[in-house]
């Protein structure tokens, strides 16, 4: 049976380009999918039910985005990494197998997969938008950047809270509404 053309306003060459960089992201956001689901079954100590709830909504979110991911290499004719190999093979990111730490560990391992994933994503959107002509998936990928951004955020405050002391004082803001001394 043959394969039917696929004429969506982009080459084989630039679906090619996009489906590579989807199946990266994908690989990236499952393996943090695990690392969060594994986080949330071992957390310890006085944060457990605040870290639990957070990372189940975490998790829930990320399941939701490597869906997301999967459809849109499918609507470019492509195939999703679908394997534990595959994902290990394409991702950025690390697993820590065997490591049992302490709830601020977790959290910082958490923030600082974020944070690369959202690094590499802002490199896959210029890539998807300059290189590949595909704006449609570069605008997919800052929607899956901006909910990475909130989780890191979430999870940054969650640490910065731990040693953060309060004087009581709101730091003073410029007439153009960024604080003093930035």
């Amino acid at each position: 049976m043959a394969t039917r053309t696929i004429n969506i306003g982009l080459s084989d060459r630039e679906r090619e380009g996009s489906i590579g960089i989807l199946n990266a992201a994908l690989s990236n956001a499952y393996l943090l999918l695990i690392k969060t689901k594994k986080y949330h079954w071992d957390v310890v100590g006085p944060q457990f039910m605040t870290l639990h709830k957070l990372w189940e909504e975490h998790y829930q979110l990320l399941s939701l985005s490597v869906d997301e991911y999967a459809e849109r290499i499918r609507m470019l004719g492509g195939y999703p990494v679908g394997t534990a190999a595959g994902f290990l093979k394409y991702a950025t990111l690390n697993e820590d197998p065997g490591d049992i730490l302490n709830a601020t560990e977790m959290v910082t391992r958490l923030v600082n997969d974020h944070e690369e994933i959202i690094c590499g994503l802002r490199s896959a959107i210029d890539k998807c938008s300059d290189d590949f002509h595909d704006v449609g998936n570069a605008d997919f990928l800052t929607g899956q950047m901006e909910q990475h951004e909130s989780m890191a955020w979430m999870l940054r405050s969650f640490i910065e809270g731990e040693s953060v002391q309060s004087n009581g004082q709101v730091p003073s803001v410029s007439a153009v509404g960024i604080p003093a001394g930035v």
